[in-house]
């Protein structure tokens, strides 16, 4: 199975190929400093209109899909390397 195999269909993707422009706002907001995690979940609620629940499942699918690697490679690689820190400290 492909990294966006499981993605939402519902998604548009802005030119057959590439991230959809709710992935890339979710990228934007992951790129954005935050002074704390009620802005950052306010914000997901009011700009991208989905829960922070949501928002995280499919950061972490994002960050497997190679177009986000190549659409924003600092920030996902970034947040790859925070999430192995995570799994390797459980």
């Amino acid at each position: 199975m492909s990294a966006h195999a499981d993605r939402d269909p519902d998604a548009e993707s802005d030119d057959g190929g590439g991230l959809s422009e709710r992935d890339r706002a979710v990228l934007a907001v992951e790129r954005r400093g935050w002074s704390g995690p009620g802005e950052k979940e306010r914000a997901i609620r009011e700009r991208l209109d989905m829960s922070p629940t949501r928002y995280y499942q499919l950061l972490n699918a994002l960050l497997d899909d190679p177009r986000a690697l190549e659409h924003d490679p600092v920030t996902v690689n970034r947040l790859r390397r925070l999430r192995e820190a995570h799994r390797a400290h459980r």
